[in-house]
């Protein structure tokens, strides 16, 4: 009996190290070596070894270190995962085709959501993704009111199950994009913050409640809100939910600041071109802005400061800047928009942050936007300098996977210039 129970001991022993070691043959490890590392964080780059471990980065070093699989990154360029903060990827294929159309809503306002109409086969996303960008916010058109519209993270993965965070941002606009009266657009945001101050989180129980509030509100009950729009309002102003309010002129600006302090609104300001005459004030209520530094000639009577030098008069005041390329499809234009801010003085660290550690913290993207240990293996390795259009991703991870870049564009390319002696039908 002792020699038997030995034998399984032993057997048991030996399997136990067979399933460890079998274990440790299919758990790889990535090593992308002797890189120059922009971490997201740092001031300066430095050279370095980053060590992917399964979705998470493991180690961040300049010391020698072993990896399964090896990466020599050598005379290349290390940055994050792009984050493109204003985009409609997922919810729009075609502008001009409305059943590809997503982004509109004609029964909620404030409460509109396009979660549930993300798309992760969009043709979008392999698009942008071989461009850099690895995650994004998708954001709906404005809605009727100046305040409406839920936007979603997504990280671009192309998975069915879909890496995302929901409804974690509101959006709305102000100024001569509209053709109601300024004065009008305050006084409908005001009223409609108010309303939802007076709201406590009981009267939020049940569709019934939400549905007496709306009927004792002027404001709720003439624009005709539901339920969905007055939880969202209520989020806004009593869970610190992110507000991107699109707004150029100066005097805008100035108004939305009076507005951030009054409902101590979580502000986040989009487009901002008169911004630099009013940064004191912007920097000193910490308002974080997404900028388009390629748009510097006014487009608008709203937009007549606009400078070519923008960013980096706004990075001398340390406002948070983020970037916006407002091009059909193509998001990763942030990229140009970055480089066009550097060539006129801004530094390249900080645009570096721009497009990646900056977003991940205004928005609390937790463990994005920064190559740290802990945080997701979202990292590109550029063959030339990221904030060039022409450069491109010689390998771009999301969540410590090597990501396929091919896209619809490069397999059409490859379809006509391949086998040209048959005709095209016969083409793969």
């Amino acid at each position: 009996m002792v020699m038997i129970n030995k034998k399984i001991h032993t057997l048991l022993s030996f399997g136990y190290l067979l399933i460890a070691f079998n274990a440790y043959l299919f758990a790889e490890t990535i090593l992308i070596k002797n890189a120059t590392i922009y971490d997201g964080n740092t001031n300066k780059p430095f050279q370095g070894n980053v060590l992917i471990d399964g979705e998470i980065i493991k180690k961040v070093s300049p010391n020698d270190m072993l990896g399964d699989f090896i990466i020599d990154a050598s005379g290349k360029i290390v940055t994050p995962g792009l984050i493109a903060t204003d985009t409609n990827i997922g919810i729009v294929e075609i502008g001009a085709l409305s059943v590809t159309r997503d982004d509109t809503s004609e029964i909620y306002k404030i409460g509109f959501s396009i979660y549930d109409a993300y798309n992760p086969n969009s043709t979008l996303i392999p698009w942008n993704r071989s461009n850099g960008i690895t995650s994004a916010l998708t954001i709906p058109q404005n809605t009727s009111s100046p305040i409406g519209g839920l936007g979603s993270f997504f990280v671009l993965d192309g998975e069915l199950n879909i890496t995302g965070k929901k409804d974690m941002v509101m959006t709305g606009s102000v100024g001569g994009d509209s053709n109601h009266s300024r004065s009008e657009m305050y006084a409908v945001i005001d009223d409609l913050l108010s309303f939802a101050k007076s709201i406590n989180q009981k009267d939020l129980s049940t569709d019934t409640n939400i549905s007496e509030l709306i009927g004792n509100s002027t404001i709720a009950e003439f624009m005709e809100l539901h339920p969905r729009d007055v939880i969202a309002l209520h989020r806004l102003v009593n869970n610190n939910l992110p507000l991107v309010m699109k707004a150029h002129r100066a005097s805008d600006l100035l108004k939305l600041i009076e507005i951030k302090k009054k409902y101590n609104l979580n502000l986040i300001i989009m487009g901002a071109q008169e911004a630099n005459l009013v940064k004191d004030a912007i920097a000193k209520n910490n308002i974080p802005l997404i900028i388009n530094p390629i748009n510097n000639i006014p487009g608008s009577f709203d937009e007549l400061a606009s400078n070519i030098k923008m960013a980096s008069m706004l990075e001398k005041s340390d406002i948070e800047l983020m970037f916006t390329a407002p091009r059909s499809h193509n998001f990763h234009l942030i990229r140009q928009g970055a480089g066009v801010a550097v060539a006129n003085g801004m530094s390249y660290e900080s645009a570096i942050r721009g497009l990646s550690s900056t977003p991940a913290k205004v928005f609390g993207l937790e463990k994005r936007g920064e190559i740290k240990p802990g945080n997701f293996a979202d990292i590109i390795i550029w063959d030339d300098d990221p904030l060039e259009p022409s450069s491109m991703p010689e390998y771009v991870f999301i969540n410590g996977k090597s990501i396929d870049l091919t896209t619809r564009s490069s397999r059409l390319r490859d379809r006509y210039t391949t086998n040209p002696e048959k005709p095209n039908t016969y083409r793969n």
